[in-house]
């Protein structure tokens, strides 16, 4: 049977910070079965680093004695806008993430995880609900893997080429991380190694390097440092990490392609949601080339305000011409 201690290192590991240790080590030694909580809102297509990260770290606690309730906060998905806030849209978005976690390898068959929505839960038991999440969100930080170009801190969904998707192929990944912002003994916002740092090593407490002979041979790394120490001396360079990390990911991403691509429920749920994701990014191209559009025509009213002999000819690609001009009439330079 594990030891409290034991407990604590697992349970510890998963937080970036932990205010008042003494307090969960206490919690652990007390009580037979902790519940964990996490929520998320449903809002497109899932990336890696909700997909994997996740999955690590509820298996993790699972494997310290913990239940895990998962929120799938449709509310406050309909309140921020996700989905164009169609309530219905987000409920499938929801089940698709569910079985992106399933595929992943989420231990949710022992019944120690509990999916809650929030549109049903919090009215039943807000009095339960609101105290524990302030606790927890003031108590830890958890760790967001940053996008893949140079100076993104946070993975987004908007731009596909800055993040791995849970049901990205093959060569997708490999593209993706191949143009990833990668600088040659740099380790500080280097995402390559936040990604190796933060799923490959809790996922497979390795990470292998091959490379020829001449190049300096295969290596397993056992630990992030002894990595990040021949990466910084130029021992491992970013043409040596890289197909090492796309390898790494693409292993642990086959299971949820495979059930994505045989499951029909799941797969009738991807195809939806991915509609869906194209759908908004499309509307928010469309609707920022018509605020451009709009600018670009009060900046020539006001130039030509400035000087009546200035001659500025606007050529409008937009089919709303007269709806811009409408809006025009109002504008006084």
């Amino acid at each position: 049977m594990m030891s409290a201690e034991e407990k604590f290192s697992i349970v510890r590991s998963v937080g970036e910070e932990c205010i008042q240790e003494h307090e969960l080590l206490k919690l652990l030694t007390n009580k037979r079965q902790p519940i964990c909580y996490d929520g998320f809102e449903p809002s497109g297509r899932m990336h890696i680093a909700q997909g994997v990260m996740k999955t690590i770290n509820v298996n993790k606690l699972i494997s310290a004695g913990c239940k895990f309730k998962i929120w799938i906060a449709d509310w406050f998905a309909f309140l921020n806008n996700k989905m164009d806030a169609d309530l219905e849209k987000i409920q499938i978005v929801g089940r698709y993430f569910i079985e992106i976690w399933k595929a992943a390898g989420m231990n949710i068959e022992g019944g120690q995880v509990e999916f809650l929505w929030a549109s049903e839960e919090i009215i039943s038991r807000a009095h339960e609900y609101w105290p524990i999440v302030m606790d927890i969100a003031r108590r830890n930080k958890l760790h967001m893997l940053p996008g893949l170009k140079k100076g993104q801190e946070k993975m987004s969904k908007s731009d596909p080429s800055n993040a791995i998707f849970m049901e990205d192929e093959e060569a997708d990944v490999i593209q993706k991380i191949d143009n990833a912002y990668c600088p040659p003994k740099v380790v500080d916002k280097n995402p390559c190694l936040e990604y190796i740092n933060y799923i490959v090593f809790p996922w497979f407490n390795e990470f292998k390097v091959e490379r020829n002979a001449e190049n300096g041979g295969e290596k397993t790394f056992t630990s992030f440092d002894e990595l990040v120490a021949d990466y910084e001396k130029g021992d491992v360079q970013p043409a040596d990490l890289k197909p090492a990390l796309s390898k790494a990911l693409n292993r642990i991403l086959q299971p949820v392609r495979d059930h994505f691509k045989t499951d029909e429920n799941a797969k009738a749920l991807f195809e939806r949601v991915k509609v869906w994701t194209f759908s908004s990014s499309l509307y928010f191209f469309t609707n920022s080339l018509y605020l451009l559009h709009t600018v670009f025509v009060l900046f020539c009213r006001v130039l030509k305000s400035q000087n009546d002999q200035n001659r500025v000819v606007v050529l409008s690609t937009s089919t709303s011409e007269s709806a811009i001009s409408s809006r025009l009439d109002e504008f006084e330079p």
